[in-house]
């Protein structure tokens, strides 16, 4: 009998984890075939997340808890959870709901008929309009600059057989663009198209920063794009300057004693100058930024605390009668509590 593991990263999730635990189970009892996991791992959340992952996990064997010592961003401590997934399958599966649980049934079909990969592309949105406006123009450009193929509209959501969760393992990249890497891979894929629905309970947890930190990743890890475009723009800027001060030194040869050139294009063109240095500079740190992560080689997340991983992953709770192991699981995790 294969497994099915399932990884929910949440920060401040209190009000949605129940949620997505009874509606994932009752997925996995209804496949009836799998026996399944589903790892949480939460990012050293302020409210109550943690305490009532602890209780579903003392009820629950096959729900396994992982606290981080501190929050280490949305994209490092996904991939530690993913790393420590035993499952012949492993599911993506963010906590807000935005996601739904039940194309969990579709995408294990998909992987049955062969696909290693099933993945789960948002058709439409119901965030604000502007927002997915945005989100679709990014992604165009991500697949314009990009030497691979890219999914649009591709946030992680989906299934990825065991080989390829190896694979990702194998890039040792310490700050991974997971989708990046699964468009990297290449693999035989199938494309899952759903609606999102808006977030019912809670607050996104994304700022301003944490969307351009995704975004620039997303390009810097794909493409030169961006470096080629300097060297292009120095070309041409050194090109437009000759020809300018080619052309005012003429304009003053014939017109020697009327035309005075002053200081004002002396002044534009250094401002302007500088500005494109500086926009050409960012580019470039960007790089540096990232060569830097790659050297770091720190782990992509510290636990405070885990639980439930010294239990094997087993049918659903619903199919089956409670066992020793889950009145053992109940008592140790209410002590811990």
């Amino acid at each position: 009998m294969k497994t099915i593991s399932i990884i929910t990263p949440c920060f401040n999730e209190e009000a949605n984890v129940q949620e997505v635990y009874r509606r994932v189970r009752a997925v996995l009892a209804g496949l009836g075939r799998y026996r399944y996991e589903h790892i949480f791992i939460d990012n050293s959340s302020t409210d109550g997340t943690v305490a009532v992952l602890k209780e579903i996990a003392a009820e629950d064997t096959n729900v396994k808890v992982i606290v981080n010592a501190r929050n280490f961003g949305h994209v490092r401590s996904p991939m530690h959870a993913l790393c420590q997934a035993s499952g012949d399958a492993v599911v993506g599966l963010v906590a807000d709901l935005q996601d739904p649980p039940e194309m969990i049934a579709d995408m294990v079909r998909e992987w049955e008929n062969g696909y290693s990969m099933v993945l789960g592309i948002k058709r439409t949105s119901e965030e604000k309009p502007l927002m997915f406006w945005v989100r679709q123009r990014y992604y165009r450009l991500v697949k314009r600059l990009s030497s691979i193929e890219t999914f649009e509209n591709f946030t992680g959501f989906g299934l990825y057989d065991r080989r390829v969760v190896d694979l990702v393992k194998s890039f040792q990249d310490p700050y991974p663009y997971f989708r990046g890497m699964i468009a990297e891979i290449g693999l035989p894929h199938k494309k899952l198209y759903y609606d999102q629905p808006a977030r019912k309970r809670g607050i996104t947890k994304n700022n301003f920063y944490s969307l351009y930190d995704l975004g620039m990743l997303g390009i810097i890890n794909h493409s030169k794009v961006p470096l080629r475009l300097t060297a292009f723009a120095g070309f041409l800027g050194a090109m437009a300057s000759f020809l300018a001060g080619f052309g005012y030194f003429l304009y003053k040869l014939l017109f020697w004693n009327r035309f005075s050139v002053g200081i004002a294009p002396l002044v534009i063109g250094i401002f302007f100058l500088g500005s494109v240095q500086l926009v050409f500079m960012g580019i470039l740190g960007e790089y540096v930024g990232a060569i830097h992560t790659q050297v770091q080689h720190r782990p992509f997340a510290v636990e405070l605390e885990r639980v439930n991983f010294e239990y094997e992953p087993r049918l659903p709770a619903a199919d089956r009668a409670p066992s020793a192991e889950d009145t053992g699981a109940v008592a140790a995790v209410a002590q811990g509590a």
